[in-house]
């Protein structure tokens, strides 16, 4: 796939049955909408350090699966869990970073932020209500574009997604319809489309389907050179997928509002506020099995929030503000601990 070349020629993240893990490298798995700043992060990190990050990027659902079996350090979900599961499961969750997820199309002679979709107009292709591209309800979003009659192909995910909880969540929101038949999780019973594996997947099948549609986090449509549309958002405005517009719908969350920082950014006010904005997750147990390596861990994340802003802006996610940082060092000061109950964060310093 064209975006793993270019993400493995930059140099970092190997499954682990490819590439054993040294002593001191990191190993995580889980979220694909994260994997291209996580990898981004890793390659620097490791350059600085010496000390590597063996991602496997294996959607949100196998993420949480492999945490909970206790096979890596950390998972990552761009689904958070919710408190009682984290209770029980003796997990600690934080927000590692944010980004938009953009509807992306292949249709000949139609450019980047040419198209403009709405909520419920992309809930009735999903639903499969929306057939043909020169739809009336797509062309009167578009009455300066020539449509094609031309079949909608719809592409989703076919594994456990966080991307897809939030894109689910989103149409939910705007279609009374989507909520009642579909509803949202990391899994759902798609009414019509074919399912491909990851980010990477869905942006593979849309590169290479005439007439499709898809949705991925925007770094995956930037970097594979997809058609991605502008959206209408939930004050009316027309907006394009940009740090700007992911900030804004990002700017008015309260982050303690919900346990592990289990905030849903879709469908934020706000005039430039775009629509499917989401934050991603790390899951780390309480009290790891390994310290060291959770404590390398913890080192890595804390390196990440005061070094990749800028690495993060560069593929158009947005950092985590200062202020929620400030909250999860917190966080792992007070809650993950070795067996004799010491602060690992405390050793990380």
């Amino acid at each position: 796939m064209k975006l793993i070349r270019t993400l493995t020629a930059v140099g970092v993240i190997a499954a682990a049955a490819i590439v054993p893990a040294l002593a001191l490298d990191i190993s995580g798995a889980g979220a694909t909408f994260p994997y291209p700043i996580y990898a981004k992060w890793a390659d620097a990190y490791k350059k600085e350090t010496g000390i590597g990050l063996n991602y496997q990027s294996i959607g949100s659902g196998g993420g949480i699966k492999q945490i909970k079996a206790k096979t890596v350090t950390f998972g990552a979900s761009d689904a958070p869990l919710p408190g009682k599961e984290l209770d029980e499961s003796g997990l600690v969750q934080f927000p590692m970073v944010m980004g938009g997820i953009v509807p992306v199309v292949n249709l000949d002679g139609v450019k980047p932020g040419d198209l403009v979709i709405d909520g419920p107009t992309l809930a009735k292709i999903f639903l499969g209500e929306i057939k043909n591209w020169n739809d009336p309800a797509i062309a009167k979003l578009n009455p300066s574009v020539k449509l094609p009659a031309q079949a909608i192909a719809v592409v989703h995910r076919s594994d456990g997604s966080g991307t897809t909880y939030n894109f689910a969540y989103y149409l939910a929101e705007v279609s009374p319809d989507w909520k009642t038949k579909v509803g949202f999780n990391t899994s759902v019973e798609w009414p019509v489309g074919i399912g491909a594996k990851g980010n990477e997947g869905v942006a593979n099948n849309v590169a290479q389907t005439k007439g499709s549609v898809g949705y991925v986090e925007y770094a995956y449509a930037k970097q594979n050179k997809l058609t991605h549309t502008k959206m209408v958002n939930k004050a009316g405005k027309t907006v394009a997928p940009t740090s700007e517009s992911f900030q804004a719908a990002a700017a008015n969350a309260n982050w303690n509002s919900a346990p592990g920082y289990g905030v849903i950014l879709a469908n934020q006010p706000g005039a430039e506020s775009w629509p499917m904005t989401a934050a991603t997750w790390i899951l780390m147990y309480k009290k790891p099995q390994d310290p060291a390596a959770a404590t390398e861990a913890l080192k890595f994340f804390a390196w990440s929030y005061e070094k990749g802003g800028k690495m993060a802006e560069e593929l158009d996610y947005i950092p985590m503000p200062k202020t929620v940082v400030e909250c999860v060092k917190k966080t792992w000061s007070g809650e993950v601990k070795d067996a004799s109950g010491k602060p690992l964060f405390a050793m990380a310093h």
